[in-house]
């Protein structure tokens, strides 16, 4: 466990350095952010908490693509709160069988069974942190990130990443939902950084990432090859190719 702030560890899983991240009270409490990635190490995280003496009170989903909704049996009954967009979005069948494509070779406990926040809900319930509820759409259905004022931190969801490239959703109006998702975040100034896929930054860093993801959405939109050292990575360049792809066939019909 890294410790980014007073309050909130980060577990980095070195499959697709996939975060999970701990908000925790004075009292123990904790306040679970899309935990990850294979069974093994989310037991393995449950049982690091009781290490501790702590206990989780709460989970919080970024967004419902399957390696954001998962948790355990091991872990407790808990509401696990997403928005209610994202609830709706897929059922756990759907995100059961994202997991069996991407990640093959694993069989979770529990994958998606979130709890929807009502509509107007701008804070997670319970008794921790402040955890402001930000929504952030343009990659999936749903997206919030998490800003906790008093911590400076901002857990951006799948936003904000230093090793994969902004992917949109089907939304019609993702490009511009995605644009003005990072200034709403780019906004917040926070301290620290902590990317659904990647490594926690600090301040200055971060605004480094928003203007790198805008950079990126604006060579998409030209049809422009663009210069991005994450693209580097065999698996982010294909999920560019295949969004390229993707946007040049609607454009064409």
């Amino acid at each position: 466990m890294e410790q980014v702030a007073r309050h909130v560890w980060v577990v980095t899983s070195p499959t697709w350095l996939t975060t999970s991240t701990l908000v925790v009270d004075d009292d123990g409490a904790c306040l679970l952010v899309d935990p990850a990635l294979t069974p093994e190490e989310i037991l393995a995280l449950e049982q690091e908490v009781s290490r501790r003496g702590w206990h989780v009170a709460a989970g919080f989903s970024t967004h419902p693509h399957w390696d954001h909704v998962l948790w355990s049996a091991a872990l407790p009954d808990v509401p696990r709160w997403a928005t209610s967009v994202a609830t709706d979005a897929a059922t756990a069948e759907e995100l059961t069988a994202q997991a069996s494509r991407d990640l093959p070779g694993y069989r979770w406990d529990v994958i998606g069974g979130t709890t929807p926040l009502a509509p107007d809900t701008t804070e997670v319930p319970w008794t921790g942190p402040r955890a402001v509820v930000v929504p952030t759409p343009g990659h999936a259905p749903g997206h919030a990130s998490l800003h906790l004022p008093e911590e400076g931190v901002l857990i951006a969801g799948d936003m904000l990443s230093d090793v994969e490239v902004p992917l949109l959703d089907d939304a019609p109006d993702a490009f511009e939902e995605y644009r003005h998702s990072l200034r709403r975040l780019a906004d917040l100034d926070p301290r620290v950084v902590v990317p659904g896929h990647g490594r926690v930054a600090h301040r200055w860093v971060g605004h480094r990432r928003v203007h790198a993801d805008e950079r990126y959405l604006a060579d998409l939109a030209a049809g422009t090859p663009p210069h991005d050292h994450r693209l580097a990575d065999p698996r982010v360049r294909a999920d560019h190719e295949s969004q390229m792809a993707l946007l040049s066939s609607r454009a064409g019909g």
